[in-house]
This record gives structure tokens, sequence and C-alpha cells, in this order.
């Protein structure tokens, strides 16, 4: 047992160490993303609160614009005013000042043609732009003044500084969705229209979520679940939303330490098993060496052995002692086959197993306590299975032992053999004190033992020649029986 628990021992100390390692891991990489989340977090909340700035700037040019506008407006329409006087002047009127009003003008585009619709003049308009559209675009906007005694037509616009405000108000607006998303940095951000389903501008989001609505709504409900979105009115263009995520490298971060555990921990099991089966291989090479060579050491004496009976014999000694003689002699022959046999593949034959189990029993009876019944039934008396009669006896020699030393000599060991349509099956039952249940997998363990003088190998041995010579299986079924599975 002494083995067996420093072997324990050091796998709980081994265990608590890598414990307090995965929980020092995961302890540090979570406080490294939470500081990195809430510096993320206070730069979105600057961006977030500049956006709502810049709107407010958007805001208050536009209502600087609308003003301008409006004075730009009275301004053209008081030039048509002057037009129309001029074409129809109230009786008496002196139009000197209406005159020189429209020949000051210097920011209304006008066009005046003549009956042929031949440009005559043209007031407050690039060189570079096209009379014709020019001309349609008038005509669209504002009805043109027909001088009827001359046949002069005049067509006017807006004043050609509200138009650039218009232009510069547009390019302001464009700049700042622009700006908003870019501005974002690592973050996702998602830009709709007010009802949310439209999307303006976005970016580091999948262009194929953007495009598919079920998943558009259900990235917006996974970005409004983390922060708040961000709502912004543009002149003209009505409410907007801003909806952003933490960044992806924070989000990669948060998963690291677990990638990271699980990558360590598929290396040390690869390892583990690797270096296990190096370890075995090593452990078989020394017990299959041991194995041989004691049966190897065996041979001499016995040969001496049986070489001494015989002279016994001529000499007239008792028969009855050289029949004892023979019978240990036999089975020390025995016992040096099972050591030979340990580490080849042995040939397994069809036997039945009731006349095997049977004289394993009949061996052992004289051998035991005579306070320990022991008793072997069968409902199957010609089930047969492949078998290595003297392991297989081996295997049951030590069950026995085991049953006698756990009933400290007194008691009753029961042995029954039950043949089912898959397999049969060998139960070894005792009326002794039993195995606990938290031990019943560990008593299999090579080093596992409750003797005080004990190496711990014979159920080891068991689990062996039944699990990898017979291709069965031994497990402790109760708490004090073992199932034996051909």
């Amino acid at each position: 047992m002494n083995v067996y628990s420093n072997k324990q021992r050091w796998k709980r100390l081994l265990l608590a160490v890598a414990s307090v390692i995965v929980v020092a891991t995961l302890w540090y990489s979570n406080d490294m993303a939470r500081r990195i989340r809430e510096e993320e977090q206070n730069k979105v909340r600057v961006w977030s609160e500049a956006i709502v700035k810049r709107s407010e700037l958007v805001r208050y040019t536009q209502q600087l614009f609308k003003e301008l506008s409006g004075e730009e407006r009275q301004k053209a329409d008081r030039l048509a005013d002057a037009y129309r006087l001029i074409n129809d002047p109230p009786r008496g009127m002196d139009l000197t000042f209406v005159t020189d009003y429209v020949w000051s003008n210097r920011t209304i585009p006008v066009l005046i043609y003549d009956e042929n619709d031949r440009l005559l003049y043209d007031l407050n308009v690039p060189q570079t732009t096209d009379r014709d559209s020019l001309k349609f675009a008038m005509l669209a906007h504002n009805e043109p003044i027909v001088f009827e005694d001359v046949g002069h037509t005049v067509y006017w616009n807006e004043s050609v500084r509200f138009s650039e405000l218009k232009e510069v108000m547009q390019d302001l607006i464009n700049s700042f969705i622009s700006e908003t998303v870019i501005n974002s940095a690592s973050v996702p951000v998602v830009m709709t229209d007010s009802m949310r389903t439209a999307v303006l501008r976005y970016q580091r989001v999948d262009s194929a979520t953007v495009a598919d609505p079920v998943r558009l709504q259900r990235l917006l409900r996974d970005m409004s679940n983390g922060n708040e979105p961000i709502a912004v009115d543009l002149p003209e263009a009505g409410r907007h939303y801003i909806y952003f995520a933490d960044s992806v490298v924070l989000t990669q971060l948060r998963y690291y330490p677990l990638v990271q555990l699980v990558l360590i921990a598929v290396f040390l099991l690869v390892a583990y098993l690797i270096f296990s089966s190096f370890r075995r291989a090593e452990q078989d090479q020394v017990w299959v060496g041991m194995a041989k060579e004691t049966a190897h050491q065996l041979g001499t004496p016995l040969s001496s052995l049986m070489a001494w009976v015989g002279l016994l014999e001529e000499d007239g000694v008792r028969k009855d002692y050289l029949s004892e003689m023979n019978r240990d002699i036999l089975r020390l022959n025995t016992v040096v086959d099972r050591f030979s046999k340990i580490g080849s593949k042995p040939i397994l034959k069809e036997h039945n197993i009731s006349e095997a189990i049977q004289s394993t029993v009949n061996y052992m009876r004289p051998r035991v306590s005579k306070h320990v019944e022991m008793t072997f039934e069968t409902e199957h008396p010609e089930a047969r299975t492949y078998l290595s009669p003297p392991l297989f006896s081996w295997v049951l020699e030590n069950l026995i032992r085991n049953a006698v030393d756990a009933m400290d000599g007194k008691g009753r060991i029961e042995l029954r053999v039950v043949q089912t349509p898959e397999n049969i099956q060998v139960t070894i039952s005792d009326s002794g004190k039993g195995i606990p249940k938290n031990l019943r997998k560990e008593v299999f363990a090579p080093g596992y033992t409750t003797k005080s003088r004990g190496w711990g190998l014979g159920l080891s041995l068991c689990k062996r020649i039944i699990e990898e010579y017979h291709g069965g299986k031994i497990s402790v079924e109760s708490k004090s029986t073992f199932l034996i599975t051909l």
C-alpha cells in the first residue's frame, strides 16, 4: 500500500500545482482583459461623446444655413420683383433705382434670352457652366419673367452662394458619417437608419452579415446588449443609430487563455501517453525478464528434486510421502510453466471451463485454512471457452488467496459459472469485509496492497492475464465479489 499511497500523494500534489497554475493563468488573463476593456470603453466613450458634439455642430450649421438660405431667397424674390417692375412699371414710376438694383446683383444667376431663344446676357454664371442645362434647371425651380414689348425672357435661380452652401452642407454630412465610422478604429461599428433596418456605413463587420436581415438583426441585438447604441440626428437625413461592440482583439484575448490551456492540456496528454507507453514497455520488459529468469532459476533445483525423489523411491521411502513430494514437484513445474509464459502470447485452446475451475478448487482446498469452506457451482457443466489453463488457474489461485486473507482464514468462498449467449461469467465471492466502492478500480493498480508485506502485484497480474492474454474482463462486481467475463 505504501508505494501506491506515495504515488497517489504525488498525483494529488501535481494536480494541486496544475490547478494553481490554471487558476493563476485565467485570473491574470481575465484581469488583463478587464483592464483593456475598461481602457477601450473609455476610448469609445470619448469617441461617442465626440460624435454627439459633432452632430450638434452639424445641426447648428444647418440652422445657420437655413437662416442664410432664407435671406438669399428673399434677395432672389426681390430681384424677380424688380424685373417684373421693369417689365410692367406702374404709371409715373421712376425705374432708375430698380434698374440700378438689377445691375448691382452679384450673387443671383440670371440668363436673358431674346424672342429667338438666343442668349443675350448672363449674370453671375461661371464660365464653365453649361447655359442650356442651367436654363432648364432655372425653369424647373422658378417661373421665368417675359418682356413682351421687346420679346426678352429672364431666367433666374437661387443665389450662387446658396447653392455652394448646399454642397458644403452635404459634404459636411457625408464627412461626418464617414469619419464617425473610420474613427472607430478597431471597434466594430454599424450605422443604421431610424428604423434600424438599413445599414448606411459599417466597419470591421462581415459583409455577409450586413446583407442578411436576420443575421443583421442578431448582430445589432448582440451589440446593443453590450453597449447602448448612440442616437445621432442629422439635417434632412433624420435620426441615425450607431451600434458598436468590443474590438476583435479584446474578444480573442478573452478566449485566448482557454485555448492556450486546452492546447497545453492536449500536448501534455499526448506527451503523457507517449512516455507512459515507453515506461510501460520498459516495465513489461523488466517484468518479462524477471519472470523468465525466475523460471530459469527454478528449473535447476526442480530437476535436482526430481532426481532426489527417484533416489528416495529406490531406497524404499514410504510411497505416500513420495506421492506428496511428486505433487509439489508437479506444482512447481506448473509455476515454472506459468512464469515462462509471461511476455509471450499464450496459445489458447478450447477447454471445459468447469473442469479447469474444479481442478484449481481441488488443489487449493487442502492448502487453505480448515475454517474456510470452498464451494463451486455451475448450471452449465459443459460450457467451453478458449483458455490457457495454467494462466487461468493462476488467476483463480490469486483471487482465492486474497479472499482467504480478507476473511482472516475463516469464512466461505463461492465460485460460480454462468453461461449467456454472449459470454461466460465466473464469479468468486467471499464472506469477508469486502472492498470499499471507492477502491474497486484501484485494486488492480500495480503496487496497491493492504498487506504490510505485500508487493501489490497479484491483482495486477490477474488483470493482465484475463484482459491481455484471454481478451476478457475482470472487475469488482460487488463489495466482496470478483467477476471474470470470457
